[in-house]
């Protein structure tokens, strides 16, 4: 494996000898026992990286056709003859292919589009670079650049937006804006200093400079449209070697990537045969955009050998081509600190990469139609940052995949596989997997597991209601429209709410009739009271699960102590369905009264259960109290009067109405609109048209 060979490499300088990543510092050891070595039997599920299904196939590299990738754009451009034959230019994002020719100026060291791909720029001498648009009706006549620095020779150059570009020289660097419609460059601007080598990181828009004899002082410079800004330079730490060779630091021991949106410079460092530690290390420099970049991270790979840089997901993979595996290292895990350092080992144990099948291209596909292996962890294999993998001899672009389901097997401390898979993309079904699984088992032991991995999920929902309330609130202000900065808060994979575990996990967890009672309510409670403990409302269906729950397994004296001492929120939806239980548990209508009471925004629903319970007088007397009977439709409780074939609580009920209206209209008697005539005649029926009340002279 390689991180960019000749052919493929992303600018101009000699050859390299050595062709992998990292040097071999001594012989490797046999890998641990826990990794299984590429030709130990195992299945698909016990792959946690992968390949794409989909992978860029271009025509390989040989004696004709040069493949040269650009970071940037993450394009493939196979170039024949120098392009006079045609070039072809694939990406994982671009479903047609891009093809043209240009003339044969000599052989091509370097060739990439501008961002947007409407500039192409080639590089074929040391010294000048070649500029060739590619905007609709303008005319395709080449423009030359030559470096401004004397006795400078171009290294290579990145595009930093659709029109800017910058020239790396041994020299120096050069950053310039190309000015399409007049076919020519301005500089912007330039900065004199002696260099080894460079390297870029396009998503963040830095260059990284190696500088003095030991190559080991880096310079980055970031750039931003139109402007350059040079960041504070740093030294990498190099190991320790015997007075008879001078250490230097390589390029191919060097990666940039950006981890968790920060960016870090990783150095892969080799120790010697003298050396007491027991293997090649990773270390991580974070480089701010402001202020000293500090060693933060060591990975520690506990082996030597050849090695490759990934970084997929957040996680940083190291590919080891002497076992064919891989490990992967995740630095938002706790790991040893000393209070600058942490300390991390692998997350997992070292894996091959799933093996996977390529179809034959060419003439020998009319003899062997059907695919055949991929060779995993090749010699002619180029990685490039973050997640690319190349085969030039074979022609395939892959994106590297991390697979999350197969890491639930492998990784035993359910605390810290939750804190792992919410770190990732795609982690919510795992996760929701991971809990029901968790919760098929029914010992004590486990409660104090579950109880923490609900706190983890809790976490990441509560910080995601805490930033949705944020912009409400400033929406609401108008603090948005004088921050254009400020953008609605992205609800990841990884917030996972009150729905998804009722839907997804605790319903279906409840129905398990092989656990015991006792254990699934202890797990509903520690639900709720992680909800608690982050100060998220819990909402009505999981009270209403936990009640039916208890009723389901006639834990009576469980949900009346859960009501009596509020441990379930009240709330309407709940009293409903307390009132409906009233035929098993007759306490349960009181109990539902008492938390509508709580509640006092429910005060016609008591007056609603009063009546449906025949009890008028009750209900009367709760409106009096409130001083809200006066407004109150006399006919409603009429009607329910007259249901209780009580005559004497009928005429208590009339009554009553009948001094209201007198002393709110000095009239006994019922208005039109209150359609009381026929409790009237009833009343007549019973007791008289003399028990009538007559008005009374005000």
């Amino acid at each position: 494996m390689r991180a960019r060979p000749p052919a493929l490499a992303p600018r101009a300088r000699p050859p390299r000898s050595p062709p992998a990543l990292a040097p071999r510092a001594r012989p490797p050891r046999s890998p641990p026992a826990l990794a299984p070595g590429p030709g130990a039997a195992m299945s698909v599920e016990d792959y946690y990286l992968e390949l794409c299904e989909r992978p860029v196939h271009f025509e390989k590299a040989n004696a004709v056709n040069c493949v040269f990738f650009d970071e940037a754009n993450k394009q493939v451009f196979a170039v024949r003859s120098g392009g006079a034959t045609g070039v072809v230019v694939k990406g994982p994002e671009e479903r047609n292919p891009i093809s043209f020719r240009m003339e044969d100026k000599g052989e091509v060291k370097c060739i990439k589009f501008s961002l947007g791909n409407k500039i192409l720029a080639v590089q074929r001498t040391s010294k000048i670079v070649d500029f060739l648009n590619f905007i609709p009706d303008s005319p395709q006549l080449e423009y030359t650049q030559e470096c401004k620095t004397k006795n400078a020779n171009i290294l290579g150059f990145c595009w930093t937006s659709s029109t800017e570009i910058v020239f790396i020289t041994d020299q120096g660097i050069e950053f310039y804006q190309v000015l399409p419609e007049k076919r020519s460059l301005k500089l912007l601007k330039n900065q004199n200093i002696n260099v080894n080598w460079y390297m870029s990181c396009p998503e963040s828009s830095v260059i990284l400079l190696s500088t003095t004899v030991l190559g080991n002082i880096l310079q980055p410079f970031h750039f931003r449209t139109g402007t350059m800004s040079k960041l504070s330079k740093f030294e990498i730490e190099l190991p320790t070697t015997p007075k008879a060779t001078k250490p230097s630091l390589s390029e191919r021991d060097i990666a940039m990537a950006t981890i968790y949106g920060q960016l870090y410079v990783l150095f892969l460092r080799h120790h010697s045969r003298a050396s007491s530690n027991s293997g090649a290390e990773v270390v991580l420099y974070h480089l701010p955009r402001e202020g000293p970049c500090r060693k933060l991270h060591i990975l520690k790979l506990n082996r030597t050998g050849k090695f490759a840089l990934n970084v997929v997901d957040n996680l940083v993979v190291v590919h080891h081509q002497d076992t064919e595996t891989s490990v992967i290292f995740d630095i938002r895990l706790r790991g040893e600190s000393d209070g600058t350092v942490t300390l991390h080992q692998p997350v997992l144990p070292a894996r091959s990469i799933q093996p996977c099948q390529i179809p034959i291209a060419g003439p020998a596909a009319v003899t062997s139609p059907s695919p055949v292996p991929c060779k995993l962890y090749s010699s002619s294999w180029i990685v490039f940052q973050p997640d690319i993998i190349i085969s030039a001899s074979q022609g395939y672009l892959w994106n590297l995949q991390v697979k999350l389901a197969p890491v639930v097997a492998l990784l035993p401390d359910k605390g810290r596989l939750v804190d792992f898979l919410l770190q990732r993309k795609d982690c919510k079904p795992v996760i929701l997997a991971v809990c029901s699984q968790m919760l098929s088992v029914s010992d004590r032991g486990t409660l104090p597991v579950i109880a923490t991995v609900f706190d983890k999920l809790n976490s990441e929902y509560k910080k995601y209601l805490e930033a949705e309330q944020s912009y409400a609130l400033a929406v609401e202000t108008g603090q948005s429209r004088s921050s254009p900065l400020l953008k609605r808060p992205v609800r990841t994979q990884a917030v996972i709410d009150q729905s998804d575990m009722y839907t997804h996990v605790l319903s279906e967890f409840t129905e398990k009739k092989e656990l015991p009672p006792k254990f699934i309510t202890a797990v509903l409670m520690e639900y709720l009271r992680s909800l608690n403990q982050f100060q998220i409302t819990v909402q009505h269906y999981l009270h209403e699960l936990v009640i039916k729950t208890l009723v389901q397994h006639n834990l009576f004296y469980v949900l009346h102590q859960f009501l009596q001492y509020h441990v379930l929120s009240d709330s309407k939806p709940l009293a409903c369905l307390l009132l409906s239980l009233e035929s098993i548990y007759p306490p349960a209508h009181q109990l539902a009264l008492d938390m509508l009471k709580r509640l006092s925004t429910a005060n016609d629903e008591i007056v609603e259960v009063l009546l449906s319970k025949h009890q008028v007088l009750a209900a009367l007397r709760f409106l009096r109290g409130l001083g809200g009977h006066d407004p109150v439709s006399a006919r409603k409780f009429l009607d329910a009067a007259k249901q209780t074939q009580d005559n004497m609580l009928f005429y208590t009920i009339f009554r009553f109405f009948e001094q209201r209206n007198q002393r709110l209209r000095g009239n006994p008697s019922f208005a039109p609109g209150e359609h009381c005539e026929e409790h009237v005649a009833f009343f007549k029926h019973l007791f008289g048209h003399q028990a009538l009340m007559k008005p009374t002279a005000v």
